[in-house]
Parts: structure tokens; sequence; C-alpha cells
């Protein structure tokens, strides 16, 4: 059974988050994390959201208000013996009711190309063409609630 929470800025937890979205995020494209990118996250209109089964960190993802009614969800990481067990899903749908419960009316993301099937299978539909970020095809999507 999974529990999902949000988790302070800074906290354990947060460096756990942060461990695991360079683990699966970052590292495979070369990358690292910088420090100016890290701090940029205490903003409080940043909301960190991590998945647990047990006391293991099995995924996790940042909500960030967009402006105009829209929720953004990004940096959305599962660990990689995790995925394809419904983590993702979770992590989705906990985004989706924390932004319907606080008046937002949809969500936006960056979905890599590769998991745009798994987010039309959650009912986001693509906006726009393919771009690239972070040296890869990208496809803004967007899910109204």
């Amino acid at each position: 059974m999974l529990d999902l929470k949000t988790i302070p800025y800074g906290s354990p937890d947060y460096e756990r988050t942060v461990s695991l979205r360079h683990e699966v995020l970052r590292k495979p494209l070369g990358l690292e994390f910088d420090q100016a990118f890290l701090a940029q996250e205490k903003d409080p209109a940043h909301t960190h959201v991590a998945a647990f089964d047990g006391t293991s960190l099995v995924g996790c993802l940042i909500l960030t208000d967009a402006g105009g009614g829209s929720l953004k969800m990004r940096q959305v990481a599962v660990a990689a013996n995790q995925q394809g067990k419904g983590v993702g899903r979770a992590l989705v749908e906990f985004s989706e009711k924390f932004g319907h419960e606080r008046g937002f009316r949809e969500m936006v993301l960056n979905a890599r190309e590769t998991a745009v099937p798994f987010y039309l299978a959650l009912d986001y539909e693509p906006v726009g063409e393919t771009f690239t970020e972070v040296g890869i095809p990208h496809r803004k999507m967007r899910k109204t609630f």
C-alpha cells in the first residue's frame, strides 16, 4: 500500500527525492542538479509530493502554480524497480485531487516523448508540437479537472 503525501522543502524526505530525481531523470542524460536550480524549489509556489512503500521512497514529483488556474506537474520520477507497478498513476491521481481541492482547473506538464502514452492513458491531451527540453523530445500535455 502506497503512502502519498506532501513533504517540506529541505527535509530529509526532500533530499531523498532529489537523489531519486537525479537517478531517474538526470543521470541517464549525463546531467546534474546545480544548487541554484534546487534553491528555486524552496519557493512556496512549489509543492513536493512523495510516494512511499513502507519506508522506501518509490516516487516523487513537484507541483507548481502556473497561474491562470493551471497547476504544473514536473520532475516526475519513479524508482526503476517500481516502474509499471502503479506508482506513477498513484502520483498523478494524488496530484489531480490535490489541485482540484485547491481550486485549480487544469493540470499541465511537459512529458518526455517516451512518457506520452502513459499520460494519454490517464486522459491527458497533447498541446502543440514536440519540442526539445534537456536535450530530448517532449510534448506539452494538459487535463482539465
